[in-house]
């Protein structure tokens, strides 16, 4: 067997691995418990007969499966519930509604979840307990726009931000500001309920206030931030008139502010992450070690623009071979995070196809080296795969079947470039999402 095909393989298997740590349901059972009538939510306790009703709500592609795991925790104590996720991220739920809707640009159908949502607990009292259920793609999966901002101007908004390379803490910060549930409004329109949201972190650093645009949690952004994202990307003239009015109203104090740290609305709220990369990193740093690897973690706070990063990870894996620094083969180098991409071409991809083409063109010539890039949640970009494979010998058989892959980069067509070589990761959706995982190998 070839040394790329064994890397290969391993990288696949630890990648595996990954995803496996990252499943919501043990997030759940790791921080949630039902002992003699009494919820145990990491450190606190609530007493389940001191409520009239147990609602649970929430949004991200992995909710549905946070939502299976409290149905077996708390069964026909569960009064009812909604829950919106991106299509096709299903599970069997038999107590609390599941709504399917789009990501990463939301559509009608998330529109009226998050109605349905919003009045849910707008409804609950003092004597409720509301579960909120959060997860990565919550942002898109929750829109209900301000008015009078309409669907579609929000689709444009999220559409400009996702297009120019914005980060998703830049995102999020316009996200809030144009929105009725986000940014700590939820919690507001439940109180005076008690509020436990549970968090499956898809952010650099798992700030609660920017994990699924903070829903329950206070808002540190304000209109004049959201403003100066707009004003970063030159985008004040190219966003809907609507949206520019509303933020500039809203700097001006025309426009009430999410409510911020210290807020009433706060008070009886427990917002707690139950899962993040660093989980699905951590698994695949063990799993390397047991395949006769060093495992070498560069980071869990990686960002940046995805080609860049992809390039100095290649670097970093060069130097490796030739120098056994800083670490000596086999190595395996792991880091996570969410790098950004710049659209500059009309080609079909996502950020880890994009970082498995940089790391190709990096590599050509190189023996015995792979990189693997993959997102957690199963779908990279607006396409059916994860990630993909590159190696040393990617640029080889890709001329020998006529494909220019600097070209397939600059037109941002990974997917197009992966799928001809077979070298697209399919895993179908897997129910959760904490991020990127980037791997790269050398025996």
């Amino acid at each position: 067997m070839r040394p790329e095909a064994i890397l290969r393989r391993d990288a696949l298997a630890i990648f595996k691995t990954a995803l496996k740590a990252a499943d919501p349901a043990q997030a759940i059972r790791r921080h949630v418990a039902v002992e003699a009538g009494t919820l145990r939510v990491g450190s606190k306790r609530y007493r389940l007969d001191g409520f009239r009703r147990v609602i649970v709500v929430g949004a991200g592609k992995a909710s549905a499966r946070m939502g299976e795991a409290l149905e077996r925790l708390l069964g026909s104590r569960i009064a009812g519930g909604l829950i919106n996720t991106k299509y096709g991220h299903q599970a069997r739920l038999k107590r609390i509604g599941l709504n399917e809707c789009g990501h990463p640009v939301p559509d009608a159908a998330g529109v009226e979840g998050a109605r349905k949502i919003a009045a849910l607990v707008a409804q609950a009292t003092a004597e409720d307990l509301v579960l909120c259920l959060i997860s990565g793609g919550a942002s898109a999966l929750l829109p209900l726009p301000a008015e009078p901002i309409t669907l579609e101007e929000k689709q444009e908004t999220t559409r400009l931000l996702l297009a120019c390379g914005a980060t998703i803490q830049e995102i999020n910060a316009v996200r809030k500001h144009i929105s009725a549930i986000k940014g700590g409004q939820m919690a507001r329109l439940a109180a005076p309920a008690t509020v436990i949201a549970l968090l499956l972190s898809d952010v650099i650093g798992d700030p609660l206030d920017v994990i699924g645009s903070g829903p329950t949690a206070p808002d540190e952004s304000t209109f004049a931030t959201a403003w100066s994202v707009i004003e970063k990307y030159a985008l004040q003239d190219r966003i809907p008139a609507v949206t520019r009015h509303r933020l500039e109203a809203g700097m001006f104090g025309e426009i009430d502010e999410t409510p911020k740290p210290g807020e009433a609305c706060f008070r009886r709220v427990q917002n707690l992450i139950v899962g993040s990369n660093r989980l699905a990193v951590d698994a695949a740093a063990r799993t390397a070690r047991e395949r006769g690897y060093k495992a070498v973690v560069l980071s869990t706070l990686i960002e940046g623009e995805t080609r860049d990063i992809a390039s100095m990870h290649a670097a970093i894996l060069k130097e490796a071979i030739a120098s056994g620094r800083p670490a000596r083969p086999p190595v395996c180098f792991i880091s996570g995070g969410e790098t950004t991409v710049t659209l500059r071409g009309d080609g079909l991809g996502g950020r880890n196809q994009e970082f498995a083409l940089a790391c190709a063109l990096a590599l050509d010539g190189v023996a015995g080296a792979v990189a693997l890039s993959g997102g957690t949640d199963g779908t990279d970009g607006p396409t059916d795969a994860a990630g993909a494979l590159a190696d040393g010998l990617t640029l080889g058989r890709a001329r020998a079947m006529g494909l220019d892959a600097a070209a397939a980069l600059e037109r941002n067509d990974s997917y197009r470039f992966f799928d001809a070589l077979g070298d697209l990761i399919r895993t179908g959706p897997t129910g959760t999402n904490v991020m990127d995982v980037h791997l790269l190998l050398t025996r």
